[in-house]
């Protein structure tokens, strides 16, 4: 992969359950150094988005590449090589905070993997309940768990699914402050939230979604048609905006899953 291709490209990416149209053919890029974010409201298809570049799921068509890695074909060198924050994913229920980052860290090959794990509990205030088993933590203290384990091997590209749905506003303020810094130093994420305010503070470039379908992308700026109008306005705008209908080209094109 060349150093200014994309590491994240897809061409024609779609996905079909049968006759339900779970996301619309599109395509994007995402390169190093951004901060990509895709908002919509729930059910819009952003978890399908990320679940697609991920290799989570199989596309119904289209060509995707994570890291000059096709994510159809090799999809777990893909998460081999990703930090991933699922939406709704907790960690396992029978190993405690400190036994799951030990996992994960050893998995990751880190160096020093001792005060990395130390490092995460202390940095999200997990200390107290380390020897605890995450099916005993509240929502709050699983997502943080989760937080760490993708945030421990600082990786090049990082995918988040709504990752501060159950934080409260202080972790909100922290993690944003990190995902910011992690960029700065040549880190790469691309997050998909309903929380449009996310988009103003932290986000390069961005694609709003609904109804599976990508309703416009571009900078958070030149989505707008003048100063006075919001992010929210904009969004409320192209949601109320009626686009192509591409049933026909999926009946043509898009191959039923297997």
């Amino acid at each position: 992969m060349g150093d200014d291709a994309p590491l994240v490209k897809a061409v024609d990416m779609a996905k079909k359950y049968g006759d339900f149209i779970a996301l619309h053919p599109l395509n994007v890029e995402v390169h190093s150094g951004e901060f990509f974010g895709v908002f919509g409201p729930n059910g819009a298809g952003k978890s399908t988005f990320i679940k697609l570049l991920t290799g989570q799921l199989k596309p119904s068509k289209g060509q995707i590449e994570v890291l000059g890695i096709n994510a159809t074909k090799s999809p777990q060198k893909v998460k081999a090589n990703i930090g991933i924050v699922p939406e709704s994913e907790s960690p396992p229920s029978y190993l405690t905070p400190v036994e799951f980052l030990q996992f994960v860290a050893k998995l990751r090959d880190l160096d020093d993997s001792d005060n990395e794990v130390e490092y995460w509990l202390d940095w999200f205030g997990l200390e107290e309940k380390r020897n605890t088993m995450c099916k005993d933590l509240s929502k709050g203290q699983r997502q943080k768990v989760m937080l760490a384990s993708a945030f421990i091997h600082k990786p090049k590209l990082l995918f988040l699914d709504e990752p501060f749905a159950n934080l409260d506003p202080i972790y909100q303020r922290k993690c944003r402050e990190w995902l910011l810094e992690h960029v700065k130093n040549g880190g790469t994420i691309f997050l998909c939230s309903h929380v449009l305010e996310m988009a103003e503070r932290m986000c390069n470039r961005m694609a709003i979604i609904n109804d599976g379908k990508v309703l416009a992308a571009g900078t958070v700026r030149g989505l707008k048609q003048n100063s006075e109008e919001t992010l929210e306005d904009v969004f409320i705008r192209l949601v109320g905006k009626s686009i192509e209908d591409v049933e026909k080209l999926f009946e043509q094109e898009v191959s039923e899953e297997e």
